[in-house]
């Protein structure tokens, strides 16, 4: 018996149509559609992509805020074959235009939000641009017109996505995804965070940001509904969880603005609310904060590269009874693999694996299901991203006995002071203990005798009067005085677009010399 169906995420909106039907699907501002006018309006862009000439293999770029249109392309596109190529909304003109150009795009789709952006890079470009801002012209007359598509399933090892990255040390890479690792994806994110039909996803993660984590696709695949967040707003946040909210994903940047906002005084959940968590490690003061809400976190570990989380803080009853202190250490690492995805290791500089030990620190690599296809036109990076079918993912970590892995540092955030290594994280997470500190970030500054030393930045707790000399005592009394950072720089931290401190702009600020008040303009 020759029993077999290609693996592709648009297959869990077909099934949901089924057995959902009248169930509401998505929530985007005062819209709303059910589960069978979603499927519609799906196979009814797909139809009008395929008339207008999107064929298979095409590109087709999405400009557009957290909404209904970039949960329809994540259905059409990948349906007839074509290629869905999601843009960093924060993007300036001239970095959105060079990856369109190196994806050979045909067809940018942008929200009103983005109309006049895209309609500028369209010209500048020759991209055709189709605008869905809501009115009964454009996307929606294409829709409206359509004949509904609903063919034959592409192969699922096709080029399903091309998802670039934000580019902070060069351009952008374009990071290839396929229909079979995408799928998989889905399923474990279902089953991970438990979404099922009764879940109300809240869309504060960029959709697109690795396809927001294939929660597009995972939460169809349970039944549930996805409420749409065009931008985020603390406040607005606060409210859709008052009013339903289970689940949602964010950065811990973005935890720390929902924990921080006035929203959040006195606004304990009466019901649990699961968040997930990633890009970043959580530092357990803010895993306590959120617990203190009544918002469940799981920390995740993931890179473009591989869809997303490909590792997960797989969280153990019998933890419950342990002191808070290990609690909350135990909450911090990444975790273990995902449902879906192989084991991950740690290699030493020699290439083999390190002992698990939670001390022994190497480069953590990953294969298997959940890993790019390569990156789009770069054949260089791709073979330097491989280390014999593993994938380098950059990050120092360690190996703990019980098989969880615990992130240390960026390979590139490592601070090498006279000889000695420093993590990062490890004194952001103590900085980010002490009651007056938001959050922090630690890199390092070129020095003449230390080769270099590590420098804090500081975001305080409004009304905050605590110094460096405070915080230098507070790291000193629990790390080593190599770790102290020698200054430290007080104000708001700049953020990318997916929640990240971009630390490379931290260390160019650093080795700016400082003006010359005496020289003359």
């Amino acid at each position: 018996m020759d029993s077999f169906e290609q693996l592709t995420p648009v297959r869990f909106l077909d099934r949901s149509a089924a057995i959902f039907a009248e169930r509401t699907a998505v929530i985007d501002q005062g819209r709303r559609f059910t589960y069978r006018q979603l499927a519609e309006r799906a196979r009814a862009l797909a139809g009008s992509l395929a008339a207008n000439g999107i064929h298979s293999g095409d590109r087709v770029a999405a400009l557009c805020a957290n909404s209904h249109v970039m949960i329809e392309l994540h259905q059409a596109v990948p349906r007839i074959g074509a290629v869905l190529v999601p843009l960093n909304t924060r993007l300036s003109e001239s970095e959105l235009a060079y990856i369109l150009e190196h994806c050979g795009a045909r067809l940018l789709v942008a929200t009103a939000e983005y109309a006049e952006l895209a309609t500028q890079l369209g010209s500048r470009l020759a991209v055709e641009v189709l605008v869905a801002d809501g009115t009964e012209s454009g996307y929606e007359q294409r829709i409206a017109v359509a004949e509904s598509l609903d063919g034959p399933l592409p192969d699922e090892r096709s080029l399903m996505s091309i998802n670039y990255t934000s580019g902070t040390t060069g351009r952008p890479k374009g990071v290839m995804y396929q229909h079979r690792g995408a799928y998989l994806q889905a399923l474990a994110m279902a089953y991970h965070v438990g979404l099922a039909p009764d879940s109300r996803y809240l869309w504060t993660l960029p959709m697109f940001h690795c396809h927001g984590w294939c929660f597009p696709w995972a939460v169809m695949a349970a039944g549930g509904t996805q409420v749409c967040l065009r931008s985020f707003d603390p406040a607005e946040t606060w409210h859709q969880l008052r009013e339903g909210v289970t689940h949602f994903s964010a950065a811990p940047t973005v935890l720390t603005m929902i924990a921080e906002s006035p929203s959040a005084h006195g606004a304990r959940l009466d019901r649990a609310v699961r968040v997930s968590t990633g890009g970043a490690p959580p530092s357990p003061a803010l895993l306590r904060r959120m617990s203190d809400l009544n918002l469940e976190v799981t920390h995740l570990y993931g890179l473009t590269e591989t869809y997303g989380p490909v590792m997960v803080n797989v969280w153990q009853p019998e933890w419950e009874a342990l002191p808070g202190d290990e609690v909350d250490r135990l909450r911090a690492r990444q975790g273990a693999p995902n449902i879906t995805a192989s084991g991950p290791r740690v290699l030493d500089a020699e290439g083999g694996d390190v002992p698990s030990d939670g001390a022994t620190i190497g480069e953590l690599v990953i294969r298997g299901n959940g890993v790019m296809l390569g990156y789009y036109g770069d054949e260089d990076a791709t073979d330097a991203a491989d280390a014999d079918g593993w994938f380098r993912t950059g990050d120092l970590a360690v190996m703990h006995p019980d098989g969880y892995v615990e992130i240390k540092d960026r390979l590139k955030d490592v601070i090498i002071s006279g000889g000695e290594n420093i993590s990062s994280v490890e004194v952001e997470r103590v900085l980010d203990s002490h009651p007056d500190v938001i959050e922090s970030a630690v890199v390092g500054r070129p020095d003449a005798r230390w080769g270099e030393v590590p420098v804090a930045f500081v975001a305080l707790r409004s009304g905050a009067r605590v110094t460096g000399a405070d915080l230098a005592a507070h790291v000193r009394a629990r790390l080593a005085g190599y770790k102290v950072p020698k200054d430290f720089e007080f104000g708001e931290l700049p953020h990318t677009s997916t929640g990240k401190v971009p630390k490379n702009k931290l260390r160019e600020a650093l080795a700016r010399p400082e003006p010359d008040p005496d020289k003359e303009c």
